[in-house]
């Protein structure tokens, strides 16, 4: 597989020159400011170092840009300023095989193996409620893009050992982000390791890697000189995936460079769990504040869409990601996940307080 394996400096280097004549996303956005000094405690394994500063955060709409999509991300505006300490964070995705580590060690039982409850679920046959998961699908053609079951399914038995469901396992998987864990279980997870999951407001400021009002985590270009810097889909979605930046489905950890932090795979792979509540009118409130300081994400949960149903945000996108459909692998987008579902495209990664 032609898989990117450049240093970070030298990617991120090409993707300004490549950026100079492409049309950017900074017309809203003020020069990010980063923190001065360094933390004074050893780095904690596997983590990174992101300085925290005040930056612009969120997009704008990316319509008639090349990988822009179809939708004007009008939930990721207006764009605002914020301002976030210092922090840790992990530089991968957490893997399969420390997930295991976790569940060896306290027996936890993620929401996907836990049999539903009938009054989460009213109307659904007792029978039908059994433990399982989301698992996408590919259809065996081409298909209207405007009814997604006919990608996904839930899927008896699919959980973080099985993320396709019965059948499959992660034999040989260790390196590669956990899956079909549902916000509760990151959480979970979290705590044990005694780390937690980033505001909205902090994953943003580590992806953007200390640059300003950038389209994608590595510059304004999706291919910066023909290369693929991030896992996502290729082809005719939902039904195909050619596999043209080296991996068609998820991939392992760290196959494409580094963001200016040190971090992998901020963009594509697997959507990552923040902590933050969903609202789209969330930025609204944020903007009248002048600077917002280390914010903490609304009250409550809203989704327009699904009005009732409590929802976290997600960033980052994944290896599904497209212009077709979904372009949220660029930098300042935003997703959405129900707080107990999961699916083999979701995993998470943590961070640690600066003073921890």
């Amino acid at each position: 597989m032609n898989v990117l394996r450049n240093g970070a400096a030298a990617i991120l280097a090409s993707a300004l020159i490549a950026s100079a004549s492409t049309p950017s996303m900074r017309k809203d956005f003020l020069p990010t400011l980063i923190n001065q000094g360094t933390p004074h405690r050893a780095v904690p394994p596997g983590m990174a170092w992101v300085p925290g500063g005040t930056f612009s955060m969120g997009s704008e709409d990316p319509r008639g840009m090349a990988g822009g999509g179809h939708e004007s991300m009008g939930d990721a505006r207006p764009i605002h300023r914020v301002y976030v300490d210092g922090f840790w964070m992990d530089k991968t995705d957490v893997t399969n095989a420390e997930f295991a580590r976790f569940i060896k060690a306290t027996g936890y039982i993620t929401v996907a193996e836990r049999k539903p409850r009938s009054e989460d679920f009213p109307g659904v046959p007792a029978d039908k409620l059994v433990p399982g998961s989301i698992v996408f699908r590919p259809p065996a053609h081409a298909v209207s893009l405007d009814d997604a079951s006919q990608w996904w399914q839930y899927v008896p038995g699919a959980d973080w050992r099985h993320p396709e469901g019965p059948g499959s396992d992660i034999h040989g998987r260790e390196k590669y982000p956990v899956v079909q864990v549902a916000y509760k279980d990151a959480v979970a997870y979290a705590r044990w390791a005694h780390k937690r999951l980033p505001t909205e407001a902090e994953w943003e400021f580590a992806a953007r890697g200390g640059l300003t009002g950038k389209a994608y985590v590595w510059g304004d270009s999706l291919k910066p000189n023909g290369r693929w810097m991030a896992n996502i889909h290729e082809g005719r979605f939902p039904a195909n995936d050619t596999g043209e930046d080296g991996y068609a489905g998820i991939a392992p950890i760290a196959r494409y460079p580094a963001n200016g932090f040190g971090l992998y795979d901020m963009a594509g792979n697997v959507w990552q769990w923040v902590n933050d509540w969903y609202r789209p009118d969330y930025y609204a409130r944020l903007a009248a504040r002048g600077v917002a300081r280390n914010p903490q994400g609304p009250a409550n949960s809203f989704d327009p869409d699904e009005p009732g149903v409590a929802k976290h945000v997600q960033r980052g996108g994944s290896f599904l990601c497209t212009s077709q459909y979904c372009s949220r692998y660029m930098v300042g987008t935003r997703g959405k996940g129900e707080s107990s579902s999961a699916s083999n495209h979701i995993g998470f990664r943590c961070v640690r307080n600066g003073s921890a």
